[in-house]
């Protein structure tokens, strides 16, 4: 595999084309609103459920600002479907199970988890403008609090 390129602030989006629950989604495809690409580490457990039900209830003010919010973890599609009802999630959740979208945002990272060391997502959240430019991130985030702090940031380059 080719070496590819790695998002970074000032920078556009490194290209890709992921399956979500809504269809493909792509750079292109987020073109002409601002985008929130949220990373989160697995459907179904509290954190990613506190967090997908924060950006669910703010969603309203999300689109105000004419930004669109994108889930992205390494679940499949079937787990995504099935969260996306149960919570009745209105945005796409992006099915990355091969880990191309999560090394081009480099969200791998070695965590602790019941004493064990695991490969996993670190709960990460990307804000790109309306031309494709990442101009804001945030990583090894908390949840609490953290949607609004996103949505102010979006509101400043609306």
């Amino acid at each position: 595999m080719s070496a590819t390129r790695q998002a970074a602030i000032g920078k556009p989006l490194p290209s890709f084309k992921a399956p979500s629950t809504q269809g493909e989604i792509s750079p292109e495809s987020l073109r002409g609103k601002a985008a929130v690409l949220y990373f989160y580490p697995k459907d179904n457990t509290p954190g990613c459920t506190t967090e997908a039900q924060d950006f669910r209830d703010h969603y309203q003010d999300f689109l105000a600002a004419h930004c669109q919010v994108v889930g992205i973890s390494r679940d499949s599609l079937k787990s995504h479907a099935s969260f996306t009802e149960k919570q009745s999630l209105p945005f796409p959740l992006i099915s990355d199970d091969d880990e191309t979208l999560c090394s081009k945002f480099n969200v791998i990272k070695m965590k602790n988890m019941y004493g064990k060391q695991v490969r996993g997502i670190e709960r990460s959240t990307f804000l790109v403008d309306a031309n494709g430019v990442l101009v804001q991130e945030w990583r090894g985030l908390r949840v609490p609090g953290h949607v609004n702090e996103v949505l102010q940031a979006v509101r400043g380059i609306a």
